[in-house]
């Protein structure tokens, strides 16, 4: 086992350990004295975040210190890499500013260099940390990459290219079908109710993603704004995204009242006399499992969605209801489906849209 250097010991830590003191004694100055509470807390973000990447940089200066030469390095092409050279860097971007690792590169003739510590700090491929991309993928979901880039640089100081946070959110989302796979509810008994639901959202797209019908409507309109549509002028731009839902239920004995309740003071009393008396006002969703595509239309979205059904009820021995909103469509691939997979089911259509079909 390699030794430990305490903190305090040669030049371990020493860059930190200087900006700490500096920052120390910037705060006892007269020009931090001078500053109000929300002044103080912008330059503390900042000084601060770069005391973190010299925390950060001193950390990696000392393990790359700590690294002994090893003598049966071999790379996953089974070569063996006999000969090393000690500091070869490469840059990492992180949530603090940019470090700089270095390392012991294994080499051989004709073969790519292995960096055993690479491994040991799961070092990403590209320049940019894990925490960085975790963060641009979050950023990501709440709207479009420039958004995201701006997000990332207000909260870090990293400023980051739009193509950039692109990549990283789909490093990011990478292993989501086997998180998912993984983390599949088991059967539920068998007297609890199999939902499933489907529905449709048309999602605005790039002219060159629009399926042709719809390229060719979009092509022939003539929009109010040169460089943007207008509210109202969003239909024959969009693709329909079918999603889809899976869900068990335990059932729920309802009265009418229960699921349209009198308006007012009758309506409030009536929640409270069954919050009182412990009883559930309707069935709760359990182990729910969600899909969508904009690629894959409605039939093959709604087979996934049943495949998921028949993982649960292979022997279709559960009461199977399907929920939607009136869409012909989907009624038809659902039946067709139902049929196909010799299972009875029970569509409900949403009581408003029933009205509006009538």
């Amino acid at each position: 086992m390699q030794g430990y250097a305490a903190a305090g010991e040669g030049g371990v830590f020493a860059q930190s350990r200087e900006c700490y003191q500096e920052l120390e004694e910037w705060l006892a100055g007269e020009e931090a004295g001078g500053l109000q509470h929300g002044e103080l807390e912008e330059q503390l973000d900042v000084r601060g975040r770069e005391l973190l990447r010299l925390l950060f940089q001193d950390r990696l200066d000392l393990l790359a210190e700590r690294e002994v030469r090893r003598h049966d390095v071999t790379g996953e092409d089974g070569i063996a890499r006999t000969r090393a050279e000690k500091g070869r860097t490469r840059p990492l971007a992180t949530k603090f500013g940019q470090v700089t690792v270095s390392r012991i590169a294994y080499r051989a003739p004709g073969a790519p260099d292995v960096h055993p510590l690479d491994a040991a700090l799961n070092l990403p491929e590209e320049k940019h940390s894990h925490g960085l991309r975790k963060l641009a993928a979050i950023e990501a979901v709440r709207g479009s990459h420039e958004d995201a880039v701006a997000a990332v640089t207000r909260a870090t100081g990293v400023k980051i290219g739009k193509r950039q946070a692109e990549e990283l959110a789909l490093r990011a989302a990478a292993d989501v079908d086997g998180f998912c796979a993984d983390r599949r509810p088991d059967p539920a008994p068998d007297d609890h109710a199999l939902v499933l639901t489907f529905d449709g959202k048309g999602i605005v797209m790039r002219p060159d993603a629009l399926r042709p019908a719809t390229a060719k409507a979009a092509a022939a309109a003539q929009g109010k704004l040169a460089t943007r549509l207008s509210p109202g002028e969003k239909n024959g731009r969009k693709r329909m995204a079918e999603l889809a839902c899976v869900y068990d239920a335990v059932p729920v004995l309802r009265a009418p009242e229960d699921i349209i309740t009198p308006p007012g003071k009758k309506r409030k009393k009536k929640a409270q006399d069954k919050k009182a008396k412990g009883k559930r006002r309707e069935p709760q969703a359990k182990g729910k499992w969600l899909t969508a595509s904009v690629t894959d239309d409605i039939p093959a979205v709604i087979a996934t969605a049943f495949d998921e059904a028949e993982r649960r009820d292979p022997e279709h021995r559960r009461e199977w209801a399907v929920l939607v909103d009136g869409n012909n469509p989907q009624i038809e691939a659902v039946t067709a489906e139902a049929a196909r997979r010799g299972v009875t089911i029970t569509i409900v259509i949403d009581f408003i849209h029933v009205l509006l079909s009538a």
